[in-house]
């Protein structure tokens, strides 16, 4: 089978890339130019070169394969300047990024007849949540009422091994675990009784890309929507090991009240150099579990691999 995927040069379209190719099918793989090298198996992959704003790059990726992964997703959106060379905007925008862009590939995909088609969303989505949620929310909407034999996936927190690229663990230990300040337990309102306490579910990225392959072949799986998610673990349970991991053990907590955080947060966020946004605050205190157990079971991940010091081996490595 010939696979369109769009996303594929990021921390899990890699992983994707890897597991489709490990099972015999072959990948068709949008990237901007200049980022082929962010593929392990670039080789092994047909390779398009464009963007999503592109109509014709999505037809020539498209075309000739029989399936479809979108896999496109930011966590934070920055919106730039009209460069002075090419006076456009080069906006990363939840807008542009998850609503726009799966919509494009999915009028193009009923264009050219292919049927098959899969999503990555992401756990706590809504219509009238974040525009991270909002925007992921409506994609979902779109998908749904294509037409096409679609499945959706929503997992919770996604960790694992990046190979130099963004990943959440990996983020944390620079923007907050490596800086010479107390690392923040958050918590609503001015009493700390709760700090770190809202809770989430992590899902390896070995488990995602196999569900996502899985699910290419799995008739069961059409017009569903599963959500990706591993034991659930309280904020400080999680930093707590990633610092350990980190070979930061000696590290100080202390409860950080969120209010005055987003204050700051929505004066700076536009800043790639501010660590974090007022919407991720808004949506780390609402916490995101799920129960991964009807995928793993439908798409035969007998051993879901768990967050704990030994699946997290890698941050000792990165710096």
């Amino acid at each position: 089978m010939k696979v369109s995927i769009f996303g594929g040069s990021g921390f899990v379209g890699d992983y994707i890339i890897n597991e489709l190719i490990e099972n015999d099918l072959t990948p068709y793989v949008l990237v901007r130019l200049g980022n082929e090298s962010k593929i392990t198996k670039y080789e092994q992959c047909k390779i398009i070169t464009g963007n999503i704003e592109n109509n014709t790059a999505i037809e020539q990726t498209m075309m000739n394969t029989e399936a479809v992964i979108y896999n496109i997703g930011i966590i934070r959106e920055f919106k730039s300047s009209p460069s002075l060379s090419t006076l456009v905007h080069d906006d990363k925008t939840f807008e542009k990024l998850h609503y726009e862009g799966l919509k494009k590939c999915v009028d193009t995909a009923k264009k050219l007849n292919i049927k098959r088609f899969v999503l990555m969303s992401a756990n706590g989505v809504k219509e009238n949540g974040t525009g991270y949620q909002s925007t992921k929310f409506r994609a979902e909407e779109y998908l749904k009422n294509s037409g096409l034999d679609w499945t959706i996936f929503q997992p919770s927190l996604i960790f694992g091994d990046s190979s130099g690229k963004q990943e959440f663990c990996k983020q944390l230990k620079k923007d907050m675990l490596s800086l010479p300040f107390p690392v923040p337990l958050f918590h609503e309102g001015f009493l700390p009784f709760n700090a770190g306490e809202f809770k989430m579910s992590p899902v390896h990225v070995e488990d995602v890309a196999k569900c996502f392959v899985n699910s290419l072949s799995e008739r069961k799986s059409i017009e569903k929507t599963f959500s990706l998610g591993g034991k659930e673990m309280t904020w400080k349970e999680i930093i707590k090991n990633i610092a350990i991991a980190s070979d930061k053990e000696d590290k100080i907590f202390i409860p950080a009240p969120v209010l005055p955080i987003k204050i700051v947060a929505s004066l700076f966020d536009r800043f790639g150099w501010f660590p974090i946004s007022k919407d991720q605050l808004t949506m780390l205190l609402e916490g995101n579990t799920c129960d991964g157990s009807e995928a793993y079971s439908l798409f035969n991940i007998k051993n879901p691999i768990e967050f704990n010091l030994d699946s997290l081996k890698y941050l000792s490595d990165e710096k």
